[in-house]
């Protein structure tokens, strides 16, 4: 986590790109908000896409000058659709997705959202800080994950267009009330998409604290390359620029151990099909039901922005890179999703997407060996992903 210190008043977070689009058509009166600037054919629309806890949820249409298209929703500041091309030039969907608000609701499977106070879990819902024990809600097993029952993806978020030169940009803020899902400190949230014209989506995320606390700010995207969500990712293959990751206990909560990937099926250091050894005999597979791991991602200066991993769907040739700020990265490969209605579980089928969710380690709060996430009065927390889309031909 990079700290700073704190502005007295947050501005846009800095030029960014996107790549995508989305794949949903919406029967909704488009409003047109911001208009393309007069050297690019980049575009902003917003539209209604329904109603939670009271409020109107906007949807945030961003356009490149490629005929990307990527979809935002202020609830849970999720990603709802991003369209991007194959070796073909056909336009599909490649993340995980509803044509309307109601599913993200009733299901619990955090498509597209922003998770936090605290991505991942965190040991028996509680933590000490400065001497206080914080007790929070347990909703996976014993543990807390994504925030609690009631994290940032289940908020609504306020959205509105950035004015930026090149790109097609949107900002989403979010104020959680000091004991929100037992955390302390009123903490004031932002995170920024910018779509640009070189067919790259960047994240930042960006917050201040009255009071300290952990924050830990992470996307839960799902992808499928594909374009089809009946696929399996099992064919995709991955790159992961880490030597180590974080082998976990039953309950998916970090031994504290940093252990080399090497002679495992936890070494994507070069391209490995998904599929290949996600069935081998292995306790940390059996443990996580397959991947549902964090690796440890080599960096050269802490908080840098470098390349943490590739994926690529052969088939259609779609590439996804993907740069982080972030210390790790958590590899989960879909072997929760059940093929239920959403509400139960989701609609879509067991490993048809897989989550790269840049983020700090699991239970870092609670294990002093890991990289902090303590944010302070007066600092800053400042994050940055870039998604970039390709096409290997």
């Amino acid at each position: 986590m990079r700290f700073g210190p704190a502005p007295c008043a947050i501005g846009p977070i800095g030029p960014i790109g996107l790549i995508g689009l989305i794949a949903l058509s919406l029967a909704v009166a488009l409003i047109p908000v911001a208009a393309a600037t007069a050297s690019t054919r980049s575009t902003v629309v917003k539209s209604e896409f329904g109603h939670a806890r009271g409020e109107t949820v906007g949807l945030f249409t961003l356009g490149n000058a490629n005929g990307i298209e990527f979809k935002v929703m202020e609830y849970g500041a999720a990603i709802v659709s991003l369209r991007t091309p194959d070796r073909a030039g056909t336009l599909a969907n490649v993340v995980l997705g509803f044509e309307s608000l109601e599913p993200y609701l009733t299901g619990v499977s955090y498509f597209g959202a922003t998770v936090g106070r605290f991505a991942n879990r965190i040991a028996d819902g509680r933590f000490t800080l400065d001497g206080t024990t914080h007790r929070l809600p347990a909703n996976n097993g014993p543990n807390s994950l994504h925030g609690g029952a009631q994290g940032f993806d289940k908020r609504v978020w306020k959205g509105e267009i950035l004015e930026e030169p090149h790109g097609a940009a949107v900002r989403l803020t979010y104020v959680s009330p000091d004991g929100d899902q037992g955390y302390p400190g009123e903490l004031t949230a932002h995170v920024s998409y910018r779509l640009g014209d070189d067919d790259t989506l960047r994240i930042d995320f960006d917050a201040t604290t009255t009071a300290s606390t952990p924050v830990n700010l992470a996307n839960h995207a799902y992808f499928n390359l594909t374009g089809n969500p009946a696929r399996t990712i099992a064919d995709h293959t991955l790159v992961l620029h880490a030597d180590r990751f974080t082998p976990v206990d039953a309950t998916l909560i970090p031994t504290g151990e940093l252990r080399a990937v090497a002679g495992t099926p936890f070494d994507f250091r070069t391209a490995e099909a998904i599929g290949r050894r996600i069935g081998a005999v292995d306790e940390q597979l059996r443990l996580g039901r397959g991947y549902d791991h964090n690796w440890v991602l080599n960096k050269a200066h802490p908080g840098e922005l470098s390349l943490a991993a590739v994926l690529t769907d052969p088939e259609s040739g779609r590439v996804l890179e993907v740069r982080t700020t972030q210390p790790g990265i958590q590899f989960y490969s879909g072997n929760f999703l059940d093929g239920m209605p959403a509400g139960q579980g989701s609609t879509y089928g067991y490993r048809t997407g897989l989550c790269l969710e840049t983020q700090h380690f699991p239970d870092s709060p609670n294990q002093p060996a890991f990289p902090s996430t303590i944010l302070r009065p007066g600092q800053r927390y400042s994050e940055t992903t870039v998604l970039a889309f390709r096409v290997a031909r």
